[in-house]
């Protein structure tokens, strides 16, 4: 692979198929074989400056040849984390579905934007059916929806679209004379409502956060208090999310009690199933999320709980024609009334994208592979290993403190080191009365910090920790992978043992 790259675009045979075999095989091994072997790290970590002096990272005047391409293609893999490795539980999103990566293989070698019917005829229909499938789900006897570039966008999506029902004048006349809008979720939702409110116009004073019970779940006589509140300072309330599981906690909120409230009053509800969506596939779980038919949308990432790979979130809405009618701009170089098939499969005026990824096609390739019965024991799995794991916690000591049982397969705990053993439960609640809790409290925090450093020096394993509402830091593992096993656990408890004993020699 000495020859230099050629300048001009399009695949050559003679010229490209070795770089390509020769890419595709190490990504087979290196990335997806051995990047989720449990004998080797999970990154080999550099500190940004070393990494730039390992990698030629900038682009110059001068191309280069086939073979040194190749060896930056090898050093991006090896640098890189591996997120498909078993002992990687640091965010909402990890293991490596192999149906899924050979859906992103082909999504990419076709390279299709998913606006019109005649561009992309087969990621439309599929589009359509995959949507279909999971607003069956989800509970909606009729629905419209459309593939998103992440959870914050479709969560946007449910904002948009309350407002546009709320004041559909909006789309032409703007927002300058319609007073003090305002949505409502509780303070452990995602921080992208806050960024919706931001975008939209409503302002991030305007996002009214609903306190929670002791695990995290919207309090619904809150709820009601703040909308009475509202109403007297003659605000138009847009919007109530409930989260069908929270970003840390896990939490479920009580969808069933809100949409009793909402539809009382008259509220769009949006429900962020980003995370917990998932447990709608498994008729064992599904209860999580009771009542969520009756919500008026939806956001739902397969590439969370259910593995597909990245990016692949969904918006659903139980209201046919409303994306069209919010969102549509009616450009007459792309949506022609005078085509020669039928254009209600041109969806893409219904998005506020034109050039669109076809995400659909990893989740369809899985679901095809696995069936919905397959997909059901997936989440059956996780949400039985965060059980599990949940259970070692509390059975492992004094060192071991779980902060609360999971809804989902969010698992939430302290470890303490032997000198922090008798740290009175009311700290790691954020009570602090005296001079020597303040202490303790501070030594707790940075027991999380100073063991995640360590781990990912170390390249064995990763897993992310935060303070919650004056909580000290704690740990918060992220279950997801149906790859993980029971010794898998083992190995997370006692590798954080083993790197507690290690730092205090």
């Amino acid at each position: 692979m000495e020859e230099k790259c050629g300048w001009e675009t399009g695949p050559n045979r003679v010229q490209h198929e070795t770089f390509l075999k020769a890419v595709l095989d190490m990504l087979l091994e290196k990335a997806v074989f051995e990047g989720t072997n449990r004998k080797n790290k999970l990154v080999e970590w550099q500190e940004p400056e070393e990494l730039k002096q390992k990698m030629n990272l900038a682009v110059r005047e001068e191309g280069m040849t086939h073979g040194e391409l190749f060896a930056l293609m090898q050093q991006v893999v090896k640098y890189s984390v591996k997120t498909g490795h078993p002992y990687f539980i640091n965010q909402l999103y990890s293991g490596l579905d192999v149906y899924g990566l050979v859906g992103q293989w082909v999504t990419d070698a076709l390279n299709p934007s998913v606006y019109t019917y005649e561009v992309a005829p087969v990621f439309t229909l599929m589009e359509i059916e995959v949507l279909s499938a999971m607003a069956s789900l989800v509970g909606f006897e009729q629905h419209d929806g459309l593939f998103s570039p992440g959870g914050s966008i479709s969560n946007m999506y449910g904002m948009l679209l309350a407002r546009y029902r709320t004041f559909p004048e909006i789309k032409s006349k703007g927002c300058s004379e319609l007073g003090r809008l305002v949505a409502l979720t509780s303070i452990d939702a995602h921080y992208s409502l806050k960024k919706a409110a931001m975008t939209l116009g409503l302002g991030s004073d305007n996002l009214v956060l609903v306190n929670t019970d002791a695990v995290g779940r919207m309090d619904v006589n809150h709820l009601k208090h703040c909308i009475e509140e509202e109403k007297k300072k003659k605000s138009t309330i847009i919007m109530v999310c409930a989260t069908a599981g929270t970003t840390v906690l896990g939490a479920y909120d009580p969808v069933a009690a809100i949409a009793d409230v909402c539809e009382k009053e008259g509220i769009w509800l949006h429900v962020d199933a980003a995370w917990g969506g998932g447990a709608l596939i498994s008729p064992a779980l599904r209860h999580k999320i009771r009542g969520i038919h009756r919500a008026d949308s939806v956001t739902w990432n397969p590439h969370k709980l259910l593995v597909a790979p990245q990016q692949c979130s969904v918006f659903l809405t139980r209201h046919p024609g409303l994306l069209k009618a919010c969102n549509s701009a009616s450009a007459a170089y792309l949506f022609q009334k005078d085509k020669f098939y039928n254009t209600s499969y041109d969806t893409g005026d219904q998005h506020l994208q034109c050039g669109r990824r076809a995400d659909v096609l990893k989740f369809w390739a899985m679901w095809k592979a696995k069936g919905t019965s397959g997909l059901a024991q997936h989440m059956e799995r996780v949400f039985s290993l965060a059980e599990e794991f949940a259970g070692m916690v509390s059975r492992r000591g004094r060192g071991w403190r779980l902060l609360q049982i999971p809804e989902c397969t969010n698992v939430c705990f302290w470890y303490l080191p032997p000198a922090l053993h008798d740290v009175p439960a009311a700290v790691l609640q954020g009570t602090l009365t005296t001079p020597a809790d303040h202490q303790h409290f501070k030594r707790v925090s940075a027991v999380a910090p100073r063991l995640k450093e360590r781990m990912v020096r170390e390249g064995r394993m990763m897993i992310t920790y935060q303070p919650l509402r004056g909580r000290p830091n704690f740990f918060r593992l992220v279950l997801q992978s149906s790859q993980v096993t029971s010794h898998d656990l083992e190995y997370f408890i006692n590798t954080i043992e083993e790197l507690a004993q290690n730092s205090q020699e």
